[in-house]
This record gives structure tokens, C-alpha cells and sequence, in this order.
């Protein structure tokens, strides 16, 4: 009996067609070409704008021919077109694992995953268009929107520049491009001066205005951000994002019933409010004492984005990694393995951990004003170690139990190997200053990996910012995050990773030996000097005043407390939670042993 049942996935597609295919049953490309005229039909239909009828001749062939590269690759971009991302990305994973050097399809793949927040896995396949195609430029355009995302600017930096050296001609778009990679680097006059370039370029460009706008704003030029959406509106009036940056100017003006005016002509001007701009109206109304109407944007702002095709959160995943790392870090284990040595003739981290949202950026704000220590930001090298161990260690098992290679007598040097990878990573990062002998790691969520770090660096210092886990589990879910498995996607999962991640800590504390000092976000906020007195004294630097002033520090902070951090330190973030504890009832019940671990109160406003 035929099986008619609709794949689950939305591609329109039977589901024996689609995602119950049986790869391995498919007719050689050669049996396809009876369809082409079908096909080319099609790609007529997508061309001329018609999609409905694009598509119904798309399924068509695919009904046919399920495993046609072209059909799936243009069923994919239909799909994205009408907001079927799942569907989408179920169709260009096969295409892909049908031919893993079709370049459009992995390229469209990436793409697909990058607007997703799938950064690790989007780097895979975008380092598979450049092996694919190292001379074609958007392979290596695709590389740079790719780790400029992931933070790390200065390889991305690398290959916006090969795209400009493959072309050989004015690149407007790619100098946009850039320049925003320049900007999350913190070098502003070189990103200013490349987005003077591309704004005279013709045509205009919308999103080359909207970064500009942005980069301004995030320098604090707010008159010059207001001027360049003024001339970006004559030219794309009512563009919905142009809105969005202007009510980002406007709030950080102290203008907040104007910011929210904007975003509500918006809505009733008939358009539909994004996550983004959803978050920062949620935000606006905070600021106003409307926190009922706040939180229900924050709800609505997640679930559109899970709408839109957002991952939601990979519990399993992170489950099975907790697991493994409370099964091998014990302990009687860690007794019997070495330890790498410090590297007295290069700068040492500090690693600032905590969950996202807990104070991470304040703190290094404050200790990178210190002439001894540099600014590292989120650097992803430890997370890029846990991917790399087999390979280096020569090892069958993955990350952790690879370590156990160390045993082995042709491997008792590989703490070395991988402590020396991280400090070479550092060093052509440009991060390391003048006379500094230490540079910050504030990577998220990198107390998952204190076991690892405790082998590199067993002298490192290790400063635990810790928060009410209310506030902290608020602020993740008030903004667009995909840090911790993506599980900013729901509230509850923000509360179970939480948890996840503090059980974990408490393994680790049970069984590591490890320089760890724990601070706390709202003893920072009650008496500052006392707290960075002791944090200065446990890195081993003197005192320094000027820490104390940490909003005067230039440097740009790539997080989405960037705003906060250029201002003196107040305690509005303090217990934030207590307006809104009636509607986070489903994390409190999650969140409650670890508050009362920590020794918080639960408070109403």
C-alpha cells in the first residue's frame, strides 16, 4: 500500500520521499534527465517570481526523483522564502550528504545555520566550501560572516580580505563586511573609515547602513547614528530594522517612550515584530515600570523565533556532555594525571567564568582597565581544544576521555601541546598589551570545562561571578542567545541547563585543585572597591583606581551587555526578578535548589 503521509519537516514532500528516504535506493543522476524539461520549468517559475508555481513543479520532480540535486537545492530556497526553515534544512542536509561538494548546497546550508545560532556546526560546512572552492570569493565571504559571528574577528578578518584579493575590484558590500568584523575587534577607526567607503559606493546598501548606525551607537556617537539612519530612511523608508535601530538609539538617550512609539507604529503599521525587536521593546517597557507587558514580549519574542526556525534546546546533548565530565574528572582519576606547567614567557589567562547574563562583562570591563591585564573577551580556544583533543592526542575516544591518552608514554607531553595551542591562539589574536602579564577568558559558559582548564592552567586564576539565579535566568531569556545548547529557547530550559551547569560546577569543586574564587554580581554592585581589591589581590596585581571607574574604558565589549558597561555601576539589575516572579513560577521550581545552595532569598517586589 502506498504510504501518502506528509513528511513532518513541512517540504510538501510524502514522508517516504523526504525524510524516511532511503538514501542508498536512490537511481544513478544519469536516470534524472528525462525530468530536466520539468526542471528548467521549475527555475523559469522561480525566476519570473511565480513560487506557488515554482514550487508545485519542484515537487513534482521530486516526487520523481527525490535524491535531484538541483530540485532539492531550489526546493530548499522556496522553503526558506516562505518560512519553512525546517523544511529547508532537512532538504539541503540531503543534498549535502548526497554530494558533499556541491557548493550552493552546503553554502546555503551554512547560511541556513548561521541565522539558526549553529555556529559550530556552520563552521564545519564553511570550511568545506573553501575546500570545495578556495578560489570562488563567497566561499571565504562565507567563512568570515561565520567566525566573526563565533568571535573570533582576526581569522575572520583574513578572509574578507581574500575575498577582496579574489575579486580584484571595488567590493562595497564585502567592505561592510569588514568593517563590522574591524568593529567587534574594537578597531572602530578603520571599521568608520571602510563604512565612509561603502556608503559612497552605489548602489546603497541597507544593511551597510544599518551596521554603520549600529557601530556608531555601540561607540557611543548617538547623534552620528540618528544622522545615518535619518539619510537611511529617505532612502528605504519604513524599513522595519532601521526602526529597531533608531529605538536603540533613543533608549540609550534616555528616550524611552519615543524608542517605544517607534516599534509600536510598527505593529500597527501591520508589521510583525521580530524576536530581536520584540526583546528590545520587552526591554523598553521594563525600563517604564510595565513589567507584565514586558515579560509577555520576551515570551512572544521566543516563541516567534522558534517560529522562524530558532534551534530549541539540545537537552540530550548537554546532558550526555555533563555526564561524561562528572564520569571522568574524579578525583581518584585526576590524582593519577599530570598537569601542564606554566609558561613563564608569555602572558596568562584569567578565566572570568559564569553563566551568561551573570556579570562576566562587568568584571572584565573592570580588571581589562588594569595596566597589567589585557582584554581577551570570549575566546573560544578552550571549546576549540575539546574538538581537537583526539586528533593531537592521537586518540580513538572523544573529548573528555581522550585524555586519557596522557597516560601513555608517547603522549606524557600532550598538556603541553594543547596548553601551548590556546597560548599561541592568544598571542596571534593580537590581544596581548604592553607590560600586561595576564589577559581575561570570558567565554560562556567555559566552567563546563574547569577540568580541562585545571590541567592547562593549574595556576590560573579562576573568578566565578555568581548571580540569583532568577536574575540570571531572566536576563538570558530577555535576549536572543544560543550560548549552553541553545537553551535561552524556552524559559524552563534556561532554568534546567542552569541547574545542569551547577551541579556540574559542584562536581568539579568536590574534585579539582584549582586557584577559584567565587564572586558575587550584587556584593560588586554594594561595594565595589571591596570586591575588586580582592579580585586584583587573588590575580596577583596591585590595586589600581581606575579600575573603579570600568565605563570609561573605550574598548568595545562584544556582548549583549555592551550598553550596560558604559555606564557607571548602578543595582537596576539587582533582584530584577522580584517584579516578574509571578511569571517565572516554572523556572523557580527548577532553580530552587541552587538558590538555596548559594544562599539567595526568594523576594516580590
Amino acid at each position: 500500500m502506498t504510504d501518502l503521509t506528509p513528511c513532518d519537516c513541512g517540504s510538501g514532500l510524502r514522508r517516504v520521499r523526504c525524510c524516511a528516504l532511503d538514501l542508498s535506493e536512490l537511481a544513478p543522476a544519469s536516470a534524472h534527465a528525462v525530468l530536466s524539461p520539468f526542471m528548467a520549468q521549475a527555475e523559469a517559475h522561480f525566476a519570473a517570481g511565480d513560487v506557488a508555481a515554482a514550487e508545485q513543479a519542484a515537487l513534482q520532480v521530486l516526487e520523481l526523483a527525490p535524491g535531484r540535486e538541483d530540485a532539492l537545492l531550489l526546493h530548499a530556497r522556496l522553503c526558506r522564502q516562505l518560512g519553512r526553515s525546517k523544511a529547508a534544512e532537512a532538504l539541503l542536509r540531503r543534498a549535502v550528504a548526497l554530494n558533499p561538494n556541491h557548493f550552493w548546497a552546503t553554502n546555503d546550508l551554512t547560511l541556513l545555520l548561521l541565522a539558526q545560532g549553529a555556529l559550530a556546526e556552520a563552521e564545519g560546512h564553511a570550511r568545506n566550501t573553501i575546500r570545495i572552492a578556495p578560489q570562488i570569493p563567497q566561499a571565504h565571504n562565507l567563512m568570515g560572516l561565520v567566525l566573526t559571528e563565533a568571535n573570533r574577528p582576526q581569522v575572520g578578518e583574513y578572509h574578507y580580505r581574500q575575498v577582496l584579493a579574489l575579486t580584484a575590484r571595488d567590493e562595497p558590500v564585502t567592505w561592510a563586511n569588514l568593517a563590522w568584523n574591524l568593529k567587534a575587534q574594537g578597531r572602530i577607526d578603520e571599521a568608520r573609515a571602510l563604512y565612509q567607503r561603502a556608503i559612497a559606493s552605489p548602489p546603497p546598501v541597507q544593511q551597510t547602513y544599518l551596521g554603520y548606525a549600529k557601530m556608531e551607537e555601540a561607540d557611543r556617537k548617538f547623534e552620528r547614528a540618528l544622522e545615518i539612519l535619518d539619510e537611511a530612511e529617505r532612502l528605504f523608508p519604513g524599513t522595519p530594522s532601521m526602526r529597531l535601530a533608531r529605538a536603540t538609539v533613543l533608549a540609550r538617550l534616555g528616550q524611552h517612550e519615543a524608542a517605544l512609539a517607534l516599534l509600536n507604529a510598527l505593529e500597527q503599521g501591520g508589521g510583525l515584530l521580530g524576536p530581536s525587536e520584540l526583546s528590545e521593546k520587552g526591554r523598553l517597557l521594563e525600563r517604564m515600570g510595565l513589567h507584565d507587558e514586558a515579560f509577555a514580549c520576551f515570551d512572544e519574542g521566543k516563541k516567534r523565533a522558534l517560529a522562524f526556525g530558532a534551534r530549541p534546546y539540545m537537552a540530550a546533548q548537554a546532558g550526555d556532555l555533563v555526564a561524561r565530565l562528572q564520569g571522568f574528572f574524579s578525583a581518584r582519576r585526576l590524582a593519577t594525571l599530570p598537569v601542564a606547567q606554566a609558561r613563564l614567557d608569555m602572558p596568562q589567562p584569567v578565566f572570568i567564568l559564569g553563566f551568561p547574563r551573570s556579570g562576566t562583562t562587568l568584571i572584565e570591563q573592570t580588571l581589562s582597565v588594569h595596566p597589567q591585564i589585557a582584554a581577551g573577551d570570549e575566546l573560544p580556544f578552550i571549546n576549540d581544544i575539546t574538538q581537537i583533543m583526539p586528533r593531537l592526542l592521537a586518540s580513538p575516544l572523544n573529548y573528555p576521555e581522550a585524555l586519557a591518552e596522557l597516560w601513555m608514554g608517547d603522549q606524557r607531553d600532550g598538556l603541553e601541546e594543547l596548553r601551548d595551542y590556546y597560548l599561541r591562539r592568544a598571542a596571534k589574536a593580537g590581544i596581548f598589551k604592553d607590560k600586561a602579564g595576564f589577559f581575561t577568558d570570558k567565554m560562556p559558559l567555559n566552567e563546563t570545562h574547569m577540568g580541562l582548564i585545571s590541567l592547562l592552567f593549574p595556576q590560573a586564576p579562576l573568578v566565578h561571578v555568581i548571580r540569583h539565579p532568577l536574575d540570571v535566568v531572566l536576563s538570558v531569556y530577555s535576549n536572543y542567545l544560543t550560548h549552553g545548547y541553545c537553551c535561552a529557547a524556552e524559559l524552563e530550559s534556561a532554568a534546567r541547563h542552569y541547574m545542569l551547569i551547577f551541579n556540574l560546577i559542584e562536581h568539579y569543586k568536590a574534585n579539582l585543585q584549582m586557584r577559584y574564587l567565587p564572586v558575587r554580581y550584587e556584593e560588586m554592585v554594594v561595594d565595589q572597591e571591596a570586591q575588586v581589591r580582592k579580585i586584583l589581590d587573588f590575580i596577583g596585581v596591585e590595586f589600581d583606581p581606575r579600575c573603579l571607574a570600568f565605563e570609561r574604558n573605550t574598548r568595545y565589549a562584544r556582548t549583549a551587555s555592551y550598553a550596560q558597561v558604559t555606564e557607571k555601576l548602578y543595582d537596576g539589575s539587582r533582584y530584577r526578578y522580584r517584579p516578574y516572579l509571578k511569571h517565572l513560577k516554572p523556572a523557580l521550581d527548577i532553580l530552587r535548589p541552587a538558590i538555596e545552595m548559594l544562599g539567595y532569598k526568594v523576594e516580590t517586589a
